[in-house]
């Protein structure tokens, strides 16, 4: 295949330069001589179909975004190996200082589907399986009693993201902070298909669209 930077990517640039950066060009001077200072992150998935910026119609600089497969948060393990959302997460609570952690799950995850189903092109590789084997412990404990397919899988979803909520207490600076009212933790989750978000109510239990 010819080395060409991908045809879409070069329109989309194009409007960019001509619409869009032209619009913004006072706030992207301001980013650019001042650095970033989000006050939110927001650690969701890879899926192109969920992407926070565009749900949260968010300008440039106002969101910090960190995204893997199926939105996970591993937990506190400082090894010595590669962590990168733990890296990420390090960088923005005590270099950026966000007041606000958002764990943003998503119908109809691809990874997720991949466990629950027990099958797909995510169950097996040299990362994948590894990196799924979280949600995989966690869908044991979802119960499916006579609940549909999707109902069961976006059931796993959210508790997905309950379950990342709870690795991220178990960061010592991130259970510190949000102890001292300085730091909020938060789950939602996004049904592509509506255009809906549903958050979490830490004193219910209960999710709810917003």
């Amino acid at each position: 295949m010819p080395d060409r930077f991908p045809e879409r990517l070069k329109q989309g640039y194009s409007t960019f330069r001509s619409e869009a950066f032209p619009r913004e060009r006072q706030r992207y001077d301001v980013l650019a001589a001042g650095g970033q200072k989000p006050t939110i992150m927001i650690i969701a998935c890879c899926d192109s179909r969920a992407a926070p910026e565009i749900v949260f119609d968010a300008s440039p600089g106002e969101v910090f975004v960190v995204r893997n497969v199926a939105n996970l948060v591993p937990p506190y393990a400082p090894d010595g190996k590669h962590h990168s959302t733990s890296a990420a997460l390090e960088f923005a609570v005590l270099q950026l200082g966000v007041k606000h952690i958002v764990i943003m799950g998503h119908g109809r995850c691809g990874g997720i589907s991949a466990v629950v189903n027990q099958s797909g092109p995510l169950s097996s590789g040299d990362f994948i399986g590894q990196w799924l084997t979280q949600i995989r412990d966690l869908a044991q404990f979802v119960e499916r009693g006579t609940c549909s397919d999707d109902e069961h899988q976006t059931a796993v979803e959210r508790a997905n993201v309950e379950h990342s909520l709870a690795n991220l207490r178990t960061f010592p600076w991130v259970r510190q902070r949000e102890q001292r009212g300085e730091l909020g933790l938060h789950g939602a989750w996004f049904d592509i298909g509506l255009g809906e978000l549903h958050v979490l109510n830490f004193s219910s239990g209960q999710w709810r669209m917003l």
